[in-house]
């Protein structure tokens, strides 16, 4: 899991619910300086693509299911898509997010 996590100064971003998310998680947010392009462009360009694998696990209907049966919703996966998401190798740097 991210320890630290840095985003532009979308006001989604300063609601409850993200608050609430990194006191579970135990993360850190910071915002990037106020009109520097080519943080928020980095920033953007990840959420996006954690967006992207979110819709498409929950486009399939796929369900988790613990040892004892329970059905879990889409936020127990984003261990497993983030894990996906550092271990995969970048077209142009061929190199994965975790090793940069």
């Amino acid at each position: 899991m991210f320890r630290h996590i840095a985003g532009d100064r979308d006001p989604k971003f300063t609601s409850e619910l993200w608050k609430n998310l990194h006191q579970l998680f135990g993360t850190k947010f910071s915002f990037s300086i106020a009109y520097h392009p080519e943080t928020d462009v980095l920033a953007e360009r990840m959420i996006q693509t954690l967006e992207d694998m979110v819709r498409r696990f929950c486009s399939y209907g796929i369900e988790l299911k613990d040892c004892d049966g329970f059905t879990h919703s889409w936020c127990t996966i984003l261990p497993v898509l983030e894990l996906a998401s550092k271990t995969s190798i970048h077209a142009v740097t061929n190199q994965t997010p975790a090793i940069l």
